[in-house]
């Protein structure tokens, strides 16, 4: 029996793969396609990825493959308004201050290799029929590159298969949400005459918007527009030269050869449900939305990493999986529940804020015009002045804003840093507090003195033990002197303790029927 079948090997299903393999979970990776991707509308890998990459040694290549687009311009009706520097934005804040574009093609073929060489292949040309969840594992139908037929059983069932997946419309789930009325075109285009070149360009006109992304290969860049008018009513028709005008008008460039070109529509949806029984729901099969900010590919790989470590407990017999006996434990949510509740209420979240940015860029009003034409750029003129605007718009697309406040699993609170939080990252003397996160696995922070009982607590828990001399910076950051931070395996900070005790340590494990090693 297989321990986990993943179907979809799309960034999503690839991390998930990786993450568990890396932890000892055996995995069996099926998709239906005859290889990676050959064109890719997702682009922007963010400083979050970036950091939970580490922990697969994978950020480096990561980087290195791609391109750091360093600021981010606004034009207006043609004409260059604002400029902001993610730089100066992020530099207190992450490791990675920059929106990296790398094509999502491309990294796929990455993960595809870095999987191999953890020994699991992708199985293409493999399509599941059907499947079945009979209460102990889930029986799946397979169909094989040969047309026949087979009978797979497996403990859990990840649907990592995209906006259309058969494994939602299996489950019955509803996929709640619309669909924007425009149609997106997409095109990997040369250009000449953009100024400042290798940086992101987005352009306003009227109810138009354009945006531009720096691949860092000579003039190449990825374009991406709307069609709104009689145009969309027949968008499959539709080739560069009918839509070209647009980018031009918006951002006064020559567009000189144009790679490839495809137009799409765009649904703002999320699936009601992200877990029914023994299967789950990930990345386009659980939630889609506009391309504003580039948050879709990113979105995916962190549900990934979330259900990673849950899995992977439960398959050693560390937590309970909810599907029994946890009523009578007195649990409320199981450690698995906890994927469905942490990772839905922030694709609503995000689903809501990039729906209103993209009715706000896109509405046809004198109120909107003026609201384009004059207000958003001087916010982005302010924000490029003032740190900590310039610092809220970076947490906001680089997703280092994201929280799990309300999961069960965050606990306590000192300074203004709270259970669910990203660890506030601190540089020093070349080095940084995330240079330990590269471990999967529990551990605890403490900036400042630890006493002999924590010391003697995590070593009979084996749960690495980091301790770091206080300095102003680490003030600065948010943390608290001589405070317990017990960060989760996917590096979020599970509980916070003023007082650094053994007792609650231990507590936040008993009380979640969570066994420690």
């Amino acid at each position: 029996m297989e321990k986990v079948l993943i179907v979809g090997a799309g960034p999503t299903g690839l991390t998930l793969a990786l993450w568990l393999t890396k932890q000892g979970v055996p995995v069996r990776i099926i998709d239906q396609s005859a290889g990676p991707g050959e064109t890719s509308r997702a682009m922007a890998v963010h400083a979050r990825t970036l950091e939970l990459y580490r922990q697969l040694n994978l950020t480096d290549a990561v980087i290195a493959a791609g391109h750091k687009n360093p600021a981010v311009n606004m034009w207006v009706r043609g004409k260059h308004k604002a400029q902001l520097s993610l730089g100066d934005a992020g530099a207190d804040i992450s490791p990675y201050p920059f929106v990296l574009v790398y094509p999502q093609d491309q990294h796929e073929r990455l993960l595809v290799e870095r999987l191999s060489l953890l020994g699991v292949t992708v199985e293409r040309n493999v399509e599941l029929i059907a499947f079945e969840d009979k209460g102990d594992f889930v029986s799946a139908r397979l169909r094989l590159p040969d047309g026949s037929e087979q009978m797979c059983e497996t403990r859990y069932l990840a649907g990592c298969d995209g906006a259309r997946s058969v494994i939602r419309h299996g489950l019955g789930t509803d996929f709640e949400g619309g669909t924007y009325q425009h149609v997106f075109y997409v095109a990997d285009v040369e250009v000449e005459g953009l100024q400042p070149g290798g940086e992101l360009h987005v352009a306003f006109d009227k109810g138009d918007f354009v945006l531009l992304m720096s691949y860092g290969h000579g003039n190449q860049y990825r374009l991406i527009g709307t069609v709104k008018d009689e145009r969309a009513e027949h968008a499959e028709k539709l080739v560069f030269d009918d839509v070209s005008i647009d980018a031009i008008r918006g951002l006064g460039i020559q567009i000189t050869t144009v790679n490839w070109f495809s137009t799409y529509h765009v649904h703002h949806r999320v699936a009601s449900n992200f877990r029914i029984g023994r299967t789950f729901l990930l990345g386009d099969a659980a939630h889609v939305h506009s391309p504003v900010g580039g948050q879709g590919m990113n979105t995916g790989i962190h549900d990934a990493i979330n259900l990673a470590w849950k899995l992977a407990a439960v398959l050693k017999a560390q937590a309970s999986d909810g599907l029994e006996n946890d009523l009578e434990s007195g649990l409320e949510n199981s450690l698995l529940d906890s994927y469905s509740i942490e990772r839905q209420a922030f694709a609503r979240r995000l689903v809501n804020t990039t729906d209103r940015v993209f009715t706000v860029v896109t509405a046809e009003s004198h109120l909107a015009d003026f609201v384009k034409d004059h207000i958003a750029p001087l916010i982005m003129n302010t924000a490029s002045k003032i740190e900590s605007v310039r610092e809220l718009m970076f947490r906001l697309v680089s997703q280092t804003m994201m929280n799990y406040h309300e999961s069960p699993l965050s606990e306590g609170k000192a300074g203004s840093v709270q259970g669910g939080d990203r660890l506030p990252w601190v540089a020093l003397e070349g080095s940084d507090n995330y240079a330990y996160l590269s471990h999967i696995g529990w551990q605890v922070h403490i900036y400042g003195t630890v006493t002999p009982e924590i010391y003697a607590w995590c070593e009979l828990h084996n749960v690495p033990l980091h301790l770091f001399d206080w300095t102003e910076e680490h003030h600065k950051a948010g943390l608290t002197e001589d405070a317990l931070y017990l960060l989760r395996p996917d590096t979020f900070v599970a509980l916070v303790d003023p007082q650094a005790s053994t007792t609650t340590l231990s507590h936040y494990f008993s009380s979640r029927n969570y066994a420690m090693g």
